[in-house]
């Protein structure tokens, strides 16, 4: 059972959701918030697998809430549910953490099928959103945002590196095992490596990074 914290500062959103999500026979809704400022106490009450998390919202956002979840230990995985996709949304999202960004206008077997994704540990896009985010790292990095972000990879070993780099052209586990070689406990394993090491979050941000230190003729 895939258990989830739903966060809307609109009441009328939950209960679609939550009627939604109930028909879902392996997701149970735990709790709701109606604000960022909720979502501390009520993930260590409720400890869900998944927060279903909107942006704008009084009090503190779905980014800062998003941010200060993610920096948890054992913090549960962030699935952005909004109507806002711009480009600078959807990358401060990521980059907060979140394994997910997701339109409202979604349809309900997409997002159901989106919470197991992101449950399962690999990250969703909807194809608008995957749309404008290729477009905005595609412009490229400063030189210095650049030379940062190779400063960091720097830091891993030759075969966390190659598995980083894999990651970061969207390949999963299964195809970068293939293409390295390497069995999938192994690539897990590098993986698990490369988020401890560079202190990120998830395959997301490690994919946001390797675009960050490319050149504009490398992608």
């Amino acid at each position: 059972m895939i258990r989830v914290l739903l966060v809307d500062d609109d009441a009328l959103v939950r209960a679609g959701l939550r009627l939604m999500l109930g028909g879902a026979p392996d997701v149970e809704v735990v709790a709701e918030a109606a604000d960022g400022a909720e979502v501390p106490a009520l993930v260590s009450a409720h400890r869900p697998d998944l927060v279903l998390m909107d942006i704008r919202m009084p009090g503190v956002d779905g980014l800062t809430a998003t941010r200060a979840l993610r920096a948890r230990p054992g913090a549960p995985e962030v699935l952005v549910l909004t109507t806002f996709h711009t480009d600078a949304h959807v990358l401060r999202a990521l980059r907060a953490g979140a394994a997910g960004f997701l339109l409202k206008d979604t349809s309900p077997q997409d997002i159901v099928t989106a919470i197991r994704t992101v449950a399962g540990g690999d990250p969703v896009l909807s194809p608008a959103v995957t749309r404008r985010l290729i477009e905005q790292v595609t412009d490229g990095s400063g030189q210095d945002d650049r030379a940062a972000a190779r400063a960091r990879l720097a830091l891993l070993g030759e075969r966390e590196l190659a598995v980083a780099l894999a990651v970061g052209r969207g390949l999963s586990n299964a195809e970068i095992a293939r293409e390295l070689h390497l069995a999938l406990p192994t690539v897990k394993t590098h993986v698990s490596r490369i988020l401890t090491r560079l202190d990120l979050n998830n395959r997301v941000q490690i994919a946001l990074l390797v675009h960050d230190a490319s050149a504009p003729g490398d992608r």
